[in-house]
C-alpha cells in the first residue's frame, strides 16, 4: 500500500483553526501555532463564562429587587421571605422585570410580603 502524506488534512485543520481565530489581534489570527493556542484558550473562557453569566444575572436581579423593595419600605430578604410564606411562587427574574416594567404591581407584591412577615 502506498504511503499517504497528510498535507490535505493538515491544510484543512489549519484553515479551520484560522477561521475560528478571525478577528484576533496580530499573529493570533495569522500564525497557526499561536492561533491554535488562542482558540483553545478562548474556548476555555467561553465555557467558564457561560456558567458565570448565570451568577451575574442572578446578582443583577437581586440588586434590582432590593432597590425596588427598599423604595417600598422593606428589604430584599424580608420581601422574598414574605412572598414565600404567602405562597407566591415567582422567580427573581420575573420579580426584577416586574420592578422595572410594572412598579404598581411590584408595590402590591411588596405589601403582600410585608403583611406575611409581621
Amino acid at each position: 500500500m502506498p504511503r499517504v502524506k497528510g498535507g490535505v488534512t493538515s491544510h484543512k485543520r489549519h484553515k479551520k483553526i484560522l477561521k475560528l481565530a478571525k478577528g484576533y489581534r496580530g499573529s493570533k489570527s495569522k500564525l497557526f501555532r499561536v492561533a491554535n493556542e488562542q482558540v483553545m484558550k478562548s474556548g476555555q473562557y467561553a465555557y467558564i463564562h457561560r456558567r458565570l453569566k448565570k451568577r451575574d444575572f442572578r446578582r443583577l436581579w437581586i440588586a434590582r429587587i432590593n432597590a425596588a423593595a427598599r423604595n417600598n419600605g422593606t428589604t430584599y430578604s424580608r420581601m422574598v421571605h414574605g412572598l414565600k410564606v404567602a405562597g407566591v411562587d415567582i422567580n427573581r427574574k420575573l420579580l426584577a422585570e416586574l420592578a422595572i416594567s410594572d412598579p404598581q404591581g411590584f408595590t402590591q407584591l411588596a405589601e403582600l410580603a410585608k403583611r406575611n412577615v409581621q
